[in-house]
């Protein structure tokens, strides 16, 4: 398994979330659908999705606010096609609104297509799973208790500013 995701999120480590680019402007990652993040079909439950665009989306947040304490108070999430168990899951977090008291980030799940399979226009082919938006306040003070909270992620983060 992923020691940085380990670091970075142990709830999207515990159902085998792979984080791998980790900066202010974007974050990515993969999940191999098992059973553990399914739903009775044998699809990916919507709440791991949700799970996901949040987690990714408040790490972003939380790096592009300077390391300063973040809370999500909106998530909306469009689901449109399924992910079966042993398909692979790809995620990608951007900002849309990084402003000074709150910021929205957008975060696409697509399904990892066969590799095998022809090449689209514009890059390798993939199924949309889902589309969500992270609403978060920023820039909150971070408790003396928590001073450390950031860590992980200034250990893990790329210096690409927004």
């Amino acid at each position: 398994m992923n020691n940085k995701t380990a670091e970075l999120d142990p709830v999207l480590h515990s159902i085998g979330f792979q984080i791998e680019e980790v900066s202010p402007s974007q974050l990515t990652g993969r999940l191999p659908v098992t059973t553990k993040c399914c739903q009775p079909f044998k699809v990916l439950h919507g709440g791991v999705s949700a799970l996901v665009a949040e987690g990714l989306a408040s790490m972003g947040a939380h790096m592009a606010s300077g390391f300063n304490r973040v809370a999500g108070i909106s998530l909306t999430i469009n689901h449109f096609r399924s992910a079966a168990v042993g398909d692979v899951v790809l995620a990608r977090a951007v900002p849309v609104h990084v402003g000074r008291s709150t910021q929205v980030w957008e975060v696409k799940l697509w399904k990892q297509e066969d590799p095998s399979a022809p090449e689209k226009k514009n890059g390798p082919p993939q199924t949309m799973i889902s589309e969500s938006r992270v609403t978060l306040l920023c820039n909150l003070p971070v408790p003396d208790s928590l001073k450390n909270a950031g860590d992980a992620l200034k250990k893990y983060a790329t210096t690409s500013r927004l």
